[in-house]
Parts: C-alpha cells; structure tokens; sequence
C-alpha cells in the first residue's frame, strides 16, 4: 500500500531509563526485577514517530535532542517491543543501528500515565494502519466488499400505520353540516328586487302568522341570521300562487299581514 511519506510525531515523554537485560533463557517472558533498576545505563528523552506503516521509538538526549538510539517497528504486538510479566511499566524493545545489528534493551517509565501513553500510541497507529489496508483493498476490489440487501425475506411482512390518512378523510367527510329539514317544503329564494329583513321573536317563543305556528329557522350560509318563513295554510285546489298577492303591498312596508294571503310584509 503506498503511503504519503512524512514523519508524524505520536507520542513524546520527557523522561525514561533504559537498562541492560540478561538474555532470555526460556520463553516466559522478560521480569524487570531481575533488571538493576536503581542502575539505569541511560536516561533521556522518547519520541515515538510514524513514516508511512512504520512507527519508530527513538532515544533522544533530552537536552541537545541527539538520537540515542531507535526501534523501528512495523507490527504490534510483537518482538519489536514487548511488555515484562510483572510490571506496567517497563517493556523490552528491540534496537537497530541502520547496519543490521540489533540488540534488546529494557525501558522504563517511572510514571505509570507515561507508560500508558506509550502503549496506548502504538495501538492507535497500528490501528490506524489496518484500517488503511482495508480501505485500499476494497477500492482495488469493489465488488469483494459485502453488498447490502434490501429485499424481503421469505414470510417477513411489514406493517404501515394509516391512522392520520384515516382521521383526515373522516375531516374532510364531515366539514359542513346539512341544513334542517322543512318537511319535505322546498324553500324558494324571494322575487328579486324585494328587501328581505330578519326577524327574531324572543327566545322560546313562537309566531303566529295567519292563525299557524311558524318556527323560526335559520337559512344556510346566512352566518346564523334567523329568517322567519311562513307556514303556508292547506293549499286549495284553485290556489296555486304561493306568494299570495303582492299588489297590495306597494308603498310604504308594513308589518302587518294582509289577510288572506298567509304571508308577513315587511
């Protein structure tokens, strides 16, 4: 995987100890109390720097920043730095000189925080590398990748709730009232030209017009206005005005009703 090339810093302590160790006689693992730890060989400085994949732990003077020496390590965990069995803050690193030659050296932290930080930086870089390989093997290899599927399974079923689609139609159904009924009497609008004014009898009274009980009623789509329509009387068979006879009511209004006629002037 090709990687930019420029070198990072990770992680920078101002002080650690470095120790001789005894060669490693079984595969136990390293023990810093076999160490002399109240003898350290050097103390200094540590960087942990990355360039591309590979992290580097480098010993540095902490005064003139001279290179002490350096662990290269381009996988973790593994020989290139290991934790001792019996203590969190020292590990065992393996150092190289750029000519080939390596040697195993111990390092220590007298802070356990330091010691954390140094583990915890070569995680994430490490981490950060994997996730790196994945990406670019997944750009190489597109259709490798998992595809997502979105399709029904055999016997799964979904369910949709409706309920507001429901309330709007009964809304919509039910937006306007049916105005009562006259007994089965189709109401025709006044002739044009006549001025018709409300009249209102008191609250639960009623009108009595040519000898028969009018009850008030409220006309559609006047805002609530009350009108007051006669009652016609029974209907003989030589009647069939039934607006009565206007000629009578020319000039000044009166409220009056002409007899005869069973209708209110106004």
């Amino acid at each position: 995987v090709e990687m930019e090339e420029y070198e990072s810093v990770l992680c920078v302590k101002p002080e650690v100890h470095v120790y001789r160790i005894p060669p490693r006689a079984t595969n136990r693992g390293y023990r810093a109390s076999e160490w002399q730890l109240d003898q350290p060989s050097w103390s200094g400085r540590l960087r942990i720097t990355a360039k591309g994949q590979v992290a580097y732990i480098k010993l540095e003077d902490r005064t003139s920043g001279e290179l002490f020496a350096q662990a290269p390590v381009d996988q973790f965990p593994s020989t290139a730095v290991e934790s001792v069995t019996d203590s969190s803050r020292y590990f065992v690193i393996r150092i190289e000189d750029g000519n080939g030659r390596r040697a195993f050296i111990g390092i220590g932290f007298g802070d356990r925080g330091d010691a954390f930080d140094f583990n915890v930086a070569l995680q994430d870089h490490f981490k950060w590398v994997k996730q790196q390989c994945e990406f670019a093997k997944q750009a190489q290899n597109p259709d490798e990748g998992p595809k997502l599927d979105l399709g029904f399974k055999e016997g799964q079923t979904i369910k949709i709730n409706i309920a507001n689609m429901k309330k709007k139609e009964g809304a919509t159904g039910t937006s306007r009232a049916r105005p009562a009924s006259t007994g089965g009497l189709s109401l025709l609008p006044p002739p044009p030209g006549s001025k018709t004014s409300t009249l209102t009898p008191p609250s639960g009274e009623q009108l009595s017009v040519g000898g028969s009980l009018v009850q008030p009623a409220v006309a559609p789509g006047s805002g609530g206005a009350t009108v007051l329509w006669p009652r016609p009387k029974p209907v003989t068979p030589a009647t069939t005005d039934i607006w009565g006879d206007f000629t009578k009511s020319t000039g000044a209004s009166s409220s009056q009703s002409e007899p005869g006629t069973g209708w209110v002037q106004f």
